[in-house]
């Protein structure tokens, strides 16, 4: 007789006299005090390789999650290798543990066993993934805008303090960053053009070059990247922080409409500070420019002046212009549907963050890109 004695939990195993049934004892604690232990020396022992086996689990006092791993994996094991096993004596509770234990062991071994995809399969998932997370955008667009109609329908219902807020956090405290980049890229292009139109003495058109790339294109574009990465990212972040900590689920408990106070005030801000902020950074982009011109070219400031003021006609202001509304709905959109699909723990709240930073720069770009040439095509 062989006896293994740890943390209280003993395993006696009795070979067969003769052609007789070999027998196995468990007793004590099976429990997770010493479990390791009692792992290296039931691996250890030298058990039957045929015949039948008959496991004596009476005398088993306490038996605990880990234990009855142990037993399922035991029997398991000397099943897979040709041996009739046979469980008696343990008790109702312990056998139920026990078959849990097996339950659950069994849906693991077949997600373990599952075959990896192969690439193509790979590639429709991840088409299928993008299909249904598009359809879900504009799902979500959709609401919002069935919110933002009921809401125009019924003034009273918009939050105007929520939407001040989010204006002044989206928009003035903006002023320095947007201002401070685009009158560097006023100055970067007056730079970059001033060596060419010197060559052929064309130095008074560096007024329409700064004015027509600012105002038509650089402007709202700088300013839509710049408040995607700074007001889009802090919108996931807020609405995927309530999503972790349930509070989203908690409103909908109490009858408020997610999308009408989160969402609402948050594109209303946008869409009224982002044409404001593409307007300051139009004079302070045609600002940067005119000091490069003077510096570079000798242009003073009169002359520069004038010759904006020839150069640039009211279709060239307002292309740039009517572009910053719709920059502003999709950075709300994007970076509040990015907040509501946050799920399990803070981990997911940065990888929507990032997500949402970069489909919204993404979009805007294509989205100015359709406006060039719808504009083209109307010869505006």
């Amino acid at each position: 007789m062989n006896a293994v004695e740890t943390a209280q939990a003993v395993l006696e195993v009795v070979p067969p006299a003769g052609a007789g049934v070999a027998r196995a004892r468990c007793a004590g604690q099976w429990t997770i005090r010493g479990i390791a232990e009692l792992e290296r020396h039931i691996d250890a022992k030298p058990w039957p390789t045929a015949g039948a086996l008959v496991v004596d689990a009476a005398p088993i006092s306490a038996l605990d999650t880990a234990g009855a791993w142990l037993l399922h994996r035991t029997l398991t094991r000397l099943r897979a290798e040709g041996i009739d096993v046979q469980l008696s004596g343990l008790r109702p509770e312990f056998q139920a543990l026990v078959k849990l234990v097996a339950a659950r062991g069994d849906a693991i071994g077949t997600v373990q066993a599952a075959v990896k995809p192969g690439m193509f399969e790979a590639i429709g998932r991840k088409a299928w993934d993008d299909a249904r997370n598009v359809t879900g955008f504009l799902a979500f667009v959709g609401e919002s805008f069935q919110v933002l109609l009921r809401a125009l329908a019924r003034p009273r219902r918009i939050r105007w303090r929520a939407v001040l807020h989010n204006a002044q956090i989206a928009g003035f405290d903006a002023l320095p960053i947007t201002g401070l980049l685009s009158f560097l890229m006023g100055i970067v292009i007056a730079y970059q053009g001033a060596d060419q139109l010197r060559r052929f003495g064309a130095n008074i058109f560096v007024a329409d070059l700064v004015g027509i790339a600012m105002l038509r294109e650089l402007s709202p574009l700088l300013t839509a990247i710049i408040v995607a990465g700074r007001s889009g990212s802090a919108f996931t972040a807020q609405i995927g922080t309530m999503k972790v900590t349930e509070e989203i689920d908690a409103l909908r408990t109490v009858g408020i409409v997610p999308q009408e106070l989160l969402v609402l005030p948050k594109l209303l801000a946008l869409m009224i500070v982002l044409p404001l902020l593409t307007v300051y950074t139009d004079v302070t982009g045609v600002l940067g420019g005119m000091l490069m011109a003077r510096t570079q070219l000798g242009l003073t400031f009169q002359v520069f002046f004038d010759r904006l003021e020839e150069a640039i006609v009211l279709s060239t202001y307002l292309t740039g212009l009517c572009k910053a509304p719709v920059f502003a709905a999709i950075i709300a959109l994007v970076g509040c549907y990015q907040g509501f699909r946050t799920s399990g723990s803070a981990d997911s709240v940065g990888r929507q963050t990032t997500i949402s930073v970069v489909q919204s720069i993404f979009l805007v770009i294509v989205t100015d890109a359709i406006f060039s040439i719808v504009f083209n095509l109307l010869d505006l």
